[in-house]
Formats: structure tokens, sequence, C-alpha cells
């Protein structure tokens, strides 16, 4: 039973190693995936916006409005919508599975809606998801944080 064991732990610290390379090159791809995104957002390259977006796209606001890719691009190319500024305060990726990493964190946004300026302090999740093997944007849910209290006695 001994011979046994000792012959499967470097297997099986193989597997893990394996294992545990495989979830840091799926963090890496959906970090810079995320990096991309952002700039293309910014940017309002249709090009750019329809490679990172999947088709399936869920994009669900902090005002509850949720858009699909379709939507969303044409909010971002007509600039009704236009983001000026993303400040992720906390940015947190963790593998959920094969070809799915799950994105949570807090984000400082500065844009423009519908000519209406909103700075929003954000709570995100979002999902990303390899699609014929590149990384994209498959889901995002947004709440607002409420804002800080004022300190006593003022």
């Amino acid at each position: 039973m001994k011979k046994i064991l000792f012959r499967l732990l470097p297997l099986l610290a193989l597997a893990f190693v394996s294992l545990h390379a495989a979830e840091d090159k799926s963090i890496a791809g959906a970090r810079a995936a995320d990096d991309e995104r952002l700039l293309a957002t910014k940017a309002a390259d249709r090009a750019r916006l329809d490679a990172i977006f999947s088709d399936q796209l869920h994009y669900a606001h902090s005002s509850g409005v949720v858009d699909t890719k379709v939507s969303y691009m044409q909010s971002l190319l007509t600039k009704s919508t236009v983001y000026e500024s993303f400040d992720y305060k906390e940015r947190n990726f963790t593998v959920a599975g094969p070809g799915v990493v799950i994105m949570t964190g807090r984000v400082l946004i500065k844009a423009t809606s519908n000519g209406a300026r909103a700075d929003n302090d954000l709570n995100i999740l979002a999902v990303w998801r390899e699609e014929n093997g590149q990384w994209r944007f498959l889901a995002w849910q947004s709440c607002k944080n409420p804002p800080a209290a004022a300190p006593a006695g003022k």
C-alpha cells in the first residue's frame, strides 16, 4: 500500500501544479481581456468592442437597466453613454470552472449618460468566458455603494 502511495504522490503533485498553472493562465487572460475592455469602452471602438464582448453579453447596470451586446454597443457608439474613467479599488479574479473566470471588486466610474454626469462607486460582479480561445466579456452586475456617512456632529 505504501509503495502505491509513494508512486502516486508525484503524479498528484504534478496534477496540482498543472491545475494551478492553468488557473494562473486563465486569470492572466481574463485580466488582460478586462484591461482591453476598459480601453475599448472608453474609445467606443466598434471593432474592439465586438471582439471583446460575447454575443450573449448580459450587462446589468446599477440603475437596473439591462443591456445586450447590441444595445450596450449602440449606447457606446452613439455616445449616449460616454465613460471617462474606471478606477478599480479592488479587482479579484477566481476560476469558476474550465474556461470561466469570475471577476469581483469595487470600481469608481466617471461617465455621462444621456447628458447627465454620473460618478458611481460600484461593487461589481463580472463573468469572463473563453470562447474559441479568446476571453470574452459575458456578464456584468453592479450595485452602488452607499455614500460615506458624514462624521458625527456635523
